[in-house]
């Protein structure tokens, strides 16, 4: 089990944290890596008087009313623009020619995008068909879901569901699965858990897409929710934010979208919800 850090640790550490650089050339060659640089000059807290005003001090469904609102007022990408902004969003800080790989957590060439074997492809955590809205431009675009994986170990995961255990992923980076879950690796259990409170509380019905839930059960097919929620709430507690999640966020709100992750800034508003 991951420790977890208390909100003062981790407002220090990004307070403290040097602006990412860019040091190393491109590589075509997929090396382990892990993703420790970060940041931004801001601090969650930062937007507890601006951004998230209406949401501060609120609790159970008025608060995940208030985030859905809030972070409904979002610029949206076309599905082709989600190439470019997965190569900003997802950056190795240690090589800028590379992005880290969601699940195997590899360095890989920018330029390696694409759909072939050692490609990276754009992988719907909230799997497209938990909802059926596939790539439309809303939800299917969304890249506070969106992240790079390895083309064959996004093909493993497929529309699984998330939940502990199964069998080892063949270069996946410590991920497991079985015929009706995905387990990542624990670096990025958070993260994942976070994606997906993300996805249950902006799209809930609206804008022409189905009502998004996160329920206690895998193997949930094409209806719109994903589980299992008390194993998501357990990785949420377990891996909390680090230093390149929240500069992910960041580059998210400053040059994409223009909305926030509120699981990524407040990670404690998920049992506050559920």
């Amino acid at each position: 089990m991951l420790a977890i850090r208390t909100r003062s640790r981790r407002a220090a550490a990004l307070a403290t944290a040097a602006v990412l650089a860019a040091v190393a050339a491109p590589s075509l060659t997929a090396t382990p890596a892990t993703a420790t640089t970060a940041s931004a000059a801001t601090t969650a807290s930062d937007y507890d008087s601006t951004y998230y005003k209406d949401a501060i001090g609120k609790t159970g469904d008025s608060l995940k009313s208030a985030l859905h609102t809030i972070i409904s007022d979002q610029t949206k990408l076309s599905y082709s623009a989600v190439w470019d902004a997965l190569k900003a969003t997802d950056e190795d800080p240690d090589n800028s020619g590379n992005v880290i790989l969601l699940y195997s957590g590899v360095s890989r060439s920018k330029s390696l995008n694409g759909g072939d074997t050692g490609d990276w492809n754009r992988e719907h955590v909230w799997a497209k068909s938990h909802g059926d809205f596939g790539t439309s431009t809303g939800p299917g675009t969304d890249i506070h879901h969106l992240r790079p994986s390895d083309v064959r170990v996004n093909s493993v995961r497929g529309n699984k569901d998330f939940d502990n255990g199964g069998s080892a992923v063949s270069e996946g980076g410590g991920s497991l699965t079985d015929s009706d879950s995905f387990e990542p690796r624990d670096a990025v259990k958070g993260d994942v858990a976070r994606m997906i409170f993300y996805m249950a509380v902006r799209y809930e019905g609206g804008d022409g897409f189905a009502d998004l839930e996160v329920n206690g059960q895998v193997d949930n097919g094409s209806n719109p929710y994903m589980g299992k929620l008390s194993v998501l709430k357990a990785w949420n507690d377990e891996d909390p934010p680090d230093a390149y999640e929240e500069r992910r966020n960041q580059v998210i709100y400053d040059e994409f979208q223009h909305n926030r992750n509120p699981f990524v800034d407040h990670p404690e508003w998920v049992e506050s919800i559920w």
